[in-house]
């Protein structure tokens, strides 16, 4: 459904769109409500990425290999267990949120450029995320308004 509806915008009008939807969405939406993405999904972790989070849990880049990341079937670095073993639980927020990673960050992943080459991602996304969702839902309302 959601790559059907895409294929007919051009690529960075829908960008746009997205962009748009996604900021609208959350000026309103209030993360620490759901965490969803920090209980179910375990970020890739760039290379780069190891010393600042070493840093910021005071231990050394052994020790955070030795407990919290690992090598995944795909040779990415990510966190060994979900939920996120930084997500503390009672509230929903990140014990390293300052130095958490890039992929943390930008997640939902729906302002990224070339939204177009991600649809795989973002339907993922949307089975897990609120945010995404009504994200995707603004935006498809928008094309179909547009092309009545």
């Amino acid at each position: 459904m959601v790559s059907s509806q895409f294929n007919s915008i051009n690529s960075d009008t829908l960008d746009q769109i997205f962009s748009n939807a996604h900021s609208e969405v959350f000026k309103t939406f209030n993360c620490l409500n759901c965490a969803n993405c920090c209980k179910n999904y375990s970020p890739i972790i760039e290379p780069e990425e190891i010393n600042l989070l070493s840093t910021a849990l005071n231990i050394s880049a052994v020790e955070l290999f030795e407990n919290y990341v690992e090598m995944d079937e795909e040779g990415d670095f990510v966190f060994k267990s979900q939920p996120c073993p930084m997500l503390n639980l009672e509230d929903n927020k990140c014990t390293i949120y300052e130095s958490r990673p890039r992929a943390c960050r930008e997640y939902p992943h729906t302002n990224m450029k070339a939204i177009k080459n991600h649809l795989e991602l973002l339907k993922k996304n949307i089975e897990i995320c609120p945010a995404a969702d009504e994200i995707v839902q603004r935006v498809i309302k928008q094309i179909e308004d547009v092309e009545a």
